[in-house]
């Protein structure tokens, strides 16, 4: 049902409706690339720019339109909006959508299409993009009149930005664009959609239910997904955890709801996660997943995913309660409102929280902890791409960071410890490319505030022509270039299941002079060689007053641990250093299933990950 505000008609184009429309629902940024069936709506733009009320950011491929608004939304939380002509120019922001998809990002994806009595004709530059992003939206449209513009823009505004966000598509025919017909604007909030009502109060008798779970429970572990972060929830899960004293491992989409420097936090969990992380999971008595999908990456073998425990499930996607893991406690909900309530019901309660229930457990992880810390390698002569992470988050531990997808991204997620949306990865996807559009999205959403890219030297390649796009409006990201040469994760499991065959993972020859590439589209190229030049190239780069591209050779042969191998329990990890404090317990043993000597009872192997 539509609910306008009663104003006078006047005159205008389909293409002034959309506009105009945009600007009405706060949009001060488009990321997007002309061509001929979005030419109505690019002419509109440029009256429009003229205006001041909002700038174009012209990319130089439409996939980086596409990543570049997901990063701006996922930096502000507000809906990011991207632009591409029809048939290739909308193909080309199919992985982009597909990326926000997967990892529940708002986004309006405006598309140019044919002339109305065109499609269908196979006409030039004609592809059905309505019907090629129908799995990966939240919603989508065929405007086929343009007196529901204003209604279809408020609509998906409204769609993108609640419940679990997503991307929105708006298709809009040329010749649509061009009519003419009496326009009556529509404001945000004038829009109610029959049929969709997000659930956003949780269920009290569940929420109490839940509280007697917690209570109870002398093992508890809060599990975080990316729903923490799109809900803002991170205030009501950091006061949770320090009430009951419950320990939290966040998801990859997670990262920056919890501080990771608290004590209770103990890092992402899953098949790069912390050993402690996956430790924790894997022996805990209650597990509290809050607006988590229980993915893959994170559960390792499924069955044997936090077997031990009874499980609380928080999410606003009733789709994802239970999907993948039946909770004892499923609620429904907005995970900010369902913990506001929760809390509150807490605190009417004359029962006080168990502080010391969970000292036993706290130990237990901070003893896995001192056992199986993340290390950063140090050589003499070559540089560990942990380090050149460790040493950037300890020299920039307050900027926003973006990455690629890969070794480099999964070392990221170990070392960087990030505030809440200062982390911006694709996590579902896994979408090599997304890095420097990212970056480029968040910095023209926050241009006072340090923004990183953290990329491999194939990733990088994948997009790196928005180089160009980073001079041109003088978008003063920084990315640095973790290069070992290979597509290094692929390098990895090629070495670790299948017998050391590296086909096509080799990225050494054709490398390009990424100094000079950089220097040829006017960024800032620096190269970095050797342990004793990073500290100052870095301190070079964060000071620069510019876009800087730095290429950073490590080490060709690191790989990437802790990892869970598929098929196998979060507690079966390969990689896991062994300690001396191992090798000095009062009980020694061998492993059952592996034969390693020197194993503690009552503890895992540190080889194969069995439970001893």
């Amino acid at each position: 049902m539509q609910l306008r505000t009663q104003v006078a008609a006047k005159r205008a184009t389909g293409a002034f409706a959309l506009m105009d429309s945009l600007t009405r629902h706060g949009v001060e940024h488009i990321f997007g690339y002309p061509g001929g069936a979005i030419l109505p709506i690019y002419d509109e733009l440029y009256r429009v720019e003229a205006t001041g009320a909002l700038k174009h950011i012209l990319v130089r491929h439409e996939q980086g339109a596409a990543h570049a608004a997901d990063a701006y939304a996922r930096a502000t939380g507000r809906v990011g909006v991207c632009f591409g002509t029809s048939g290739p120019g909308a193909t080309n922001l199919v992985t982009g959508i597909a990326t926000a998809h997967m990892d529940s990002i708002p986004l309006v994806v405006v598309t140019g299409q044919v002339a109305r009595k065109a499609i269908g004709t196979d006409a030039f530059q004609e592809t059905d993009i309505f019907g090629i992003t129908l799995p990966i939206v939240k919603h989508s449209y065929l405007v086929r009149d343009p007196k529901d513009m204003a209604t279809i823009v408020a609509e998906a505004f409204h769609v993108a930005s609640t419940g679990r966000p997503g991307p929105v598509l708006i298709d809009v025919p040329k010749d649509v664009g061009l009519e003419e017909f009496d326009y009556i604007p529509v404001n945000p909030g004038e829009v109610s959609l029959t049929g969709y009502r997000p659930t956003v109060k949780g269920n009290m008798r569940q929420i109490n239910q839940a509280i007697t779970l917690i209570r109870k429970a002398e093992r508890p572990l809060l599990y975080i997904g990316g729903g923490a972060i799109s809900a803002n929830a991170h205030g009501e899960i950091h006061e949770l955890a320090e009430l009951f004293q419950i320990p939290v491992t966040t998801t990859l989409m997670g990262k920056g709801a919890f501080n990771e420097n608290h004590p209770l936090a103990v890092g992402m969990l899953g098949m790069h996660g912390t050993a402690y992380a996956n430790f924790a999971v894997s022996e805990c008595d209650l597990l509290i997943a809050v607006g988590a999908r229980f993915d893959d990456r994170v559960t390792g073998k499924l069955e044997e995913f936090a077997s031990r425990a009874e499980v609380i499930h928080i999410d606003i996607d009733p789709a994802e309660v239970g999907k993948n893991r039946t909770p004892q406690v499923p609620i429904v909900g907005d995970v900010r409102q369902v913990l506001i309530d929760l809390l509150r019901r807490c605190r009417e309660t004359e029962e006080p929280a168990p502080q010391t229930q969970t000292e036993a457990w706290l130990n237990r992880i901070n003893r896995w902890r001192e056992d199986y810390p993340l290390e950063v390698p140090e050589y003499p002569d070559s540089l560990s791409p942990q380090k050149v992470i460790s040493e950037l988050a300890k020299m920039a531990p307050d900027a926003y960071y973006t990455t690629d997808v890969g070794q480099h991204q999964m070392w990221a997620a170990q070392y960087l410890k990030n505030g809440p949306r200062q982390w911006i990865s694709s996590a579902g996807l896994g979408t090599m490319g997304f890095g420097l559009p990212a970056a480029m999205g968040a910095k023209v959403a926050l241009p006072d505030h340090q923004v990183i890219c953290i990329a491999g030297d194939a990733s990088i390649q994948m997009n790196i022509q928005e180089l160009g796009t980073l001079a041109q409006y003088g978008i003063y990201a920084k990315t640095v270039i973790i290069n070992n040469g290979w597509q290094g994760m692929v390098r990895q499991w090629q070495q670790t299941f299948f017998g050391e065959r590296y086909s096509s993972s080799n990225m050494e020859l054709g490398m390009p002079d990424f100094v000079k590439l950089a220097e040829a589209y006017g960024v800032k190229g620096m190269l970095v060689k050797h342990p004793d030049e990073l500290h100052e190239a870095l301190t070079e780069m964060l000071a620069y007053d510019g876009a800087v591209l730095m290429d950073v050779r490590v080490r060709r042969d690191e790989n990437c641990y802790p990892m869970v191998a598929p098929g196998k329990s979060n507690a079966q990890m390969l990689g896991l250093p062994e300690r001396k404090k191992l090798e000095q317990a009062a009980e020694l043993m061998y492993c059952s299933n592996c034969g390693t000597k020197n194993v503690a009872s009552n503890h895992f192997c540190p080889e194969c990950g069995t439970k001893l």
